[in-house]
């Protein structure tokens, strides 16, 4: 069996902290951003550790569970790791819900730390 490459394992041990947090304690997360961290979370913007936790923790349902359908990990040119995730969702008593999120991670002393962060809800309006 062929070991994964450095930044596969970095990657998913990311996304599985990242959702598990996600999961059970959104206050938390701050803990993975920095300061210039910015957030995109479907079309708005937030930028700062701060401004980020206040999007997540604002977000309207008090439990959330996260299922992940596949994940994609590259490294970058300037030594980060793009990580690209595709699953569902299921918010409080809403129905199931596809998405797609995307992070850069950096390492900062020592530490893997989320730069960048992408999320959209798979929803198509063909209407």
């Amino acid at each position: 069996m062929v070991d994964q490459p450095l930044w596969e394992q970095i990657g998913s041990s990311f996304v599985q902290h990242y959702y598990q947090m996600f999961d059970s304690d959104r206050s938390q997360l701050g803990s993975i951003y920095i300061d210039a961290s910015c957030l995109t979370w479907e079309g708005q913007q937030f930028q700062g550790k701060r401004a980020i936790v206040e999007k997540l923790t604002s977000l309207p349902f008090t439990k959330i569970a996260h299922s992940i359908t596949a994940q994609d990990h590259q490294p970058t040119p300037d030594c980060c790791i793009l990580s690209m995730v595709v699953g569902q969702l299921k918010a409080d008593d809403d129905p199931i819900m596809g998405f797609h999120q995307s992070f850069i991670l950096k390492n900062i002393n020592d530490a893997w730390v989320c730069t960048n962060d992408m999320f959209r809800l798979a929803i198509h309006n063909f209407g």
